[in-house]
């Protein structure tokens, strides 16, 4: 198999295996577990693996130093990135669909380039005006046939993954200067320690201390978040970005709604009209639109 060949094997596992995430939540609400619980079991499970690499890379040093100031934004990043960004995913899902979640999720991009305007003044292009238009018109038609079902509780649960999104989108921006500087696998598993630090504060303020009272697939979800949903595909898509870069791979990412969907179809017993089929094509259409025109760009 060639090096491009396995980057396209290994980027679309890693969507697939991210995308399943949402349904495996899904599955572990039916249990009645509380949210803040659900999300410290993901990342409590996680942690081992994640410091285990850290051991592993101790004496591996960064090509630059590395500064005070640095370990600032990484704290910060790491509280946005994967803390709030899945708090508020979490918080969602409570009240929309997985394949809604998904779609939603999916516009990020589209963030990126926004705050990347806002924040670093870099202008957007005509293409990227065009495909953030396409990417919401589709969020729009897919989310308003489900709040004339399903009524303003779905309404807030958007809002709470808009807010995923726009936080994840934060942190790629803000992070995009220090991930060479630490290198991918630190960054990464720094990252994920400090947000596993803030969930822990989190729930000894704020939580409801039932995390040792529930059945056993509420354990058996939360290790299936850790490792299928986590820690797997984050190394996968790493080497995806290795061997495709960064604009092919994101192509990939359309997958992410359309497995999602899938999953929660068979999983879940989700159905989608017609309606939400066509906004989530749309939405795949603007943000594939944006992956391909960059990618030209940077080629030309």
């Amino acid at each position: 198999m060639s090096v491009k060949s396995l980057g396209i094997f290994y980027g679309i596992v890693g969507v697939i295996l991210f995308s399943s995430k949402a349904v495996m939540v899904k599955l572990a609400y039916e249990y009645h577990v509380d949210t803040l619980d659900l999300l410290l079991f993901r990342m409590l499970f996680s942690l081992p693996f994640y410091l285990f690499i850290l051991f592993l890379i101790r004496n591996k040093r960064p090509s630059v130093k590395i500064g005070l100031k640095d370990y600032a934004w990484l704290l910060l990043f790491g509280f946005v990135g994967y803390y709030l960004a899945s708090y508020f995913d979490f918080l969602g899902l409570n009240y929309i669909k997985a394949g809604l979640e998904r779609i939603i999720l999916f516009v990020y991009p589209t963030i990126v380039v926004f705050l990347s305007w806002l924040f670093f003044k870099q202008k957007i292009t005509k293409v990227q005006s065009v495909a953030i238009i396409i990417t919401y018109i589709g969020v729009v038609i897919t989310f308003w046939n489900e709040l004339e079902i399903a009524g303003k509780g779905v309404l807030w649960g958007g809002f709470l993954v808009l807010l995923s999104a726009i936080t994840y989108a934060s942190y790629l921006v803000g992070s995009g200067w220090l991930i060479p500087k630490f290198g991918m696998l630190r960054f990464t598993c720094y990252a994920m320690v400090v947000s596993t630090s803030c969930i822990v504060v989190h729930y000894l303020i704020a939580g409801e201390w039932g995390m040792f009272n529930y059945p056993l697939p509420v354990y058996l979800y939360g290790v299936a978040m850790a490792i299928l949903a986590t820690l797997i595909p984050s190394f996968l898509v790493s080497a995806s970005i290795e061997r495709l870069g960064a604009s092919n791979f994101s192509i990939l990412g359309s997958l992410g709604p359309v497995s999602t969907i899938l999953l929660a179809f068979v999983f879940l017993n989700e159905q989608l009209t017609y309606w939400q089929l066509l906004g989530m094509m749309v939405v795949i259409f603007g943000v594939t639109y944006l992956s391909i025109q960059q990618k030209k760009r940077a080629q030309a």
